[in-house]
């Protein structure tokens, strides 16, 4: 008599080529997914930010006015093989306290009429929440009356964040501040595209002033984006 043994079913394993194919399409969904990402990260702007970004939208928002934002000191005037040199300190002061210094700079100044160059952001009304405009500014460089601009010194380093307001940026990415500061730097005055985003103008600014030792030359800002020196007696002398 014979007996018949029924041997155990096993699922069938998946062939080489098709476990291949199914390699493949996964690494290609994953470098598309990788490369949409990527693209989506390199194609933003500032547009985008504005108006994704609810914390950025959230420190524009809570912009205060600003009044001195530093000041300007001689350290000494001579006059070399017949020129006028001016040496002078230039420090830029905290937004919440004005004694404290967060940049400081010493230059030399051929004569004695020194320009302070800025760029400007103004925001519109919409985006500050007491409905006022506000602005920004991104110190550029100083120069003298014999210097042509583009060969000033520089103050800040263009696209990067200027301390002074790395408090009220602290909570976005680190990836958006440098996209929202390098964008800020290079935008120009584009009347339909910035007021779309809310950003009214970005322009440059410079005001000027003939130094004196025994005085400080406070630099201020209006809510309007206008730089002006005023002038203080140097009681520290």
């Amino acid at each position: 008599m014979m007996f018949m043994v029924k041997l155990p079913r096993f699922p069938r394993l998946p062939s080489r080529r098709r476990i291949v194919a199914s390699g493949i399409a996964i690494g290609v969904a994953i470098v598309i997914s990788i490369v949409a990402r990527t693209t989506y990260f390199v194609t933003r702007n500032i547009f985008d930010l504005l108006r994704e970004n609810e914390k950025l939208r959230s420190a524009i928002a809570n912009l205060t006015h600003e009044d001195a934002i530093g000041y300007a000191r001689v350290m000494e005037q001579t006059t070399r093989n017949g020129s006028l040199r001016t040496r002078l300190l230039f420090v830029e002061t905290d937004r919440d306290d004005p004694s404290k210094q967060i940049l400081r700079r010493e230059y030399e100044i051929e004569g004695d009429v020194v320009h302070f160059d800025a760029l400007i952001v103004k925001f519109g009304s919409q985006l500050v929440s007491d409905g006022k405009e506000r602005a920004m500014y991104l110190w550029r460089r100083i120069y003298g009356e014999t210097m042509a601009p583009e060969d000033g010194f520089p103050i800040e380093q263009p696209g990067g964040a200027p301390p002074r307001y790395e408090p009220i940026f602290s909570k976005l990415s680190l990836r958006d501040r440098e996209l929202f500061w390098s964008e800020i730097w290079q935008l120009s005055d584009d009347t339909g595209r910035l007021r779309s985003a809310g950003i009214q103008a970005v322009y440059g600014s410079a005001t000027y002033k003939r130094l004196r030792p025994g005085f400080i030359y406070v630099l201020k800002i209006s809510n309007t984006g206008s730089i002006f020196p005023e002038t203080v007696p140097d009681i520290a002398r």
